[in-house]
């Protein structure tokens, strides 16, 4: 079991946890996911076979890349999105 910590931006809400926790969550090997909102601090644990460009590839296409990437307008665009959605999806 590895353990990747990865900063990102873009970070507001319990609904933009729940829509990265349920998206990296979905790759396969991946075991557990937190995401702290204080510190936008995303661990994943997974098992070895998981890559961690992988991971960062799976944030940025939901707007919450890396922190030492960039964050144009269209990425900080795709978080509001997620959020959204992240929230809709966390009262169903």
């Amino acid at each position: 079991m590895k353990t990747e910590n990865i900063e990102i931006l873009n970070l507001s809400c319990g609904g933009c946890v729940n829509t990265i926790t349920k998206k990296l969550k979905s790759i396969k090997g991946v075991e557990t996911v937190a995401v702290d909102l204080e510190t936008s601090m995303v661990d994943v644990q997974h098992s070895n076979g998981v890559v961690r460009e992988q991971l960062i590839q799976a944030l940025s296409s939901i707007g919450y890349p890396e922190s030492k990437e960039s964050n144009g307008l269209l990425t900080q665009m795709k978080s509001l999105k997620s959020c959204m959605i992240g929230k809709l999806s966390k009262t169903e």
